[in-house]
């Protein structure tokens, strides 16, 4: 029995990245050695085992054979006399496809190395077609990989593009594994280059169709020198990473302009409307990808109301307010900055126009400062609302909402 450092924790070192998990290959054990050796086993599908000490995953010398249709249509023979080259050609890429041994030598028989040196993302064998889920990681590490040069070799891009064309496949990946893929393309440092690696392989019209609609949908080139809806969307999920928003924000990027594809185009490139109409697209977004509710939520409210963000100079005072309300800010207040950095990134994210200003932000910022230092209990012992036989008094939350609105007028006036 002999065991291998494998995949991610290989390809990081040579690369010189901070070290994460490892994950371990055992060549000529049988489940049963390893039980009896103290590892308990967790994989349902094929025998992975957690270290008595470690808790590191330890996963038996493999081969698999496709026998149905979709991510999980495989099964594996991991008998004892797999050997680690070929355990090591099942995976995606070269680079995740090295293994060291006990003593520190690399085992690289699929040029893993030589494609590190040449920033290369290149698949092991024709077997990386038969995996849809695929085209989604290598879309990932472009994403991931790009800040150190890493591009998606021609040969791949190919593959990927037939698989995209040739079978429907795509379309059976689960929601919770799109979402696992795309939650760590929008976590790296280019998350655009997720999206354009799925577009120019074609899947993206499967994957996310309401966001591949929109290239190719003009804007008005006043306000939208790129032009192209599709474009702009790329440059502000880029903003938005060079601001340092968290994934939360990023998601919320991608999705606020959906609507712009649903628009009448007779009307193009005016997109009247488009905030409400995005909100069908992303509830058929929902209801095929896993996306948790944070997410979901403030792509919503982006969606319905990143224009109101942008006019925020000239808004009243009660809108800014209804505003305020519609994001939950008093119980919620990391949602306005979210939102805040979500619509600044819209803004920034147009051709020419990356660096200028939003004032916006700081103007809705201090509005809802000043709205959200009312002591609603503190106003309530002073002013207790008051039964009278001619008047009904007004309610608590009303009392409150006034005394906000209030502040709110001050802030502008003074602004």
């Amino acid at each position: 029995m002999k065991t291998y450092l494998v995949g991610g924790a290989v390809r990081d070192a040579l690369l010189g990245l901070p070290p994460g998990e490892r994950d371990w290959v055992v060549v000529g054990a049988t489940p049963r050695a390893m039980l009896e050796a103290g590892y308990k086993q967790v994989g349902k599908d094929f025998p992975v085992f957690l270290h008595p000490q470690t808790k590191e995953e330890y996963a038996l010398a493999r081969l698999e054979r496709k026998t149905a249709p979709g991510h999980r249509g495989f099964v594996f023979d991991s008998t004892g006399s797999v050997s680690l080259e070929d355990d090591l050609k099942r995976r995606d890429l070269s680079i995740n496809a090295m293994a060291q041994d006990e003593d520190g030598n690399l085992i690289d028989p699929w040029g893993g190395r030589q494609d590190l040196e040449a920033r290369l993302l290149r698949h092991v064998s024709a077997a990386f077609a038969e995996d849809p889920l695929r085209v989604l990681r290598v879309a990932r590490f472009a994403a991931c990989l790009a800040p150190l040069g890493f591009t998606v070799a021609p040969e791949t891009m190919a593959l990927m593009g037939r698989m995209s064309e040739e079978d429907d496949e795509l379309a059976t990946l689960p929601g919770e594994r799109v979402w696992r893929e795309m939650h760590l393309a929008l976590q790296s440092p280019r998350p655009e280059l997720f999206i354009q690696v799925l577009r120019d392989c074609g899947a993206l019209g499967t994957l996310l169709p309401e966001v591949d609609a929109l290239f190719g949908v003009p804007q008005p080139p006043q306000h939208h020198p790129e032009v192209d809806t599709g474009l702009h969307i790329l440059l502000c999920l880029q903003q938005a990473a060079a601001m340092g928003a968290d994934p939360v924000v990023r998601y919320g990027v991608l999705m606020h302009d959906l609507g712009k594809a649903l628009t009448d185009p007779a009307a193009w490139p005016r997109h009247h409307g488009h905030e409400r109409l995005g909100l069908k697209a992303l509830k058929a977004v929902h209801g095929r990808i896993a996306v948790p509710k944070e997410y979901a939520q403030l792509a919503e409210l982006v969606c319905e109301h990143h224009t109101t963000c942008h006019r925020a100079l000239q808004l009243r005072p009660d809108t800014m307010l209804r505003l305020f309300d519609n994001l939950d800010a008093f119980r919620r207040p990391q949602r306005l900055s979210r939102f805040l950095l979500a619509c600044e990134a819209d803004a920034r994210g147009r051709t020419g126009l990356e660096t200028r200003p939003y004032p916006q932000a700081e103007h809705l910022r201090r509005a809802y400062e000043a709205a959200a230092s009312v002591d609603g209990g503190a106003l309530l012992k002073e002013s207790p609302p008051k039964e009278s036989p001619t008047k009904k008094s007004a309610k608590p939350h009303e009392l409150i909402r006034q005394a906000r609105l209030q502040r709110i007028r001050e802030t502008v006036q003074a602004a």
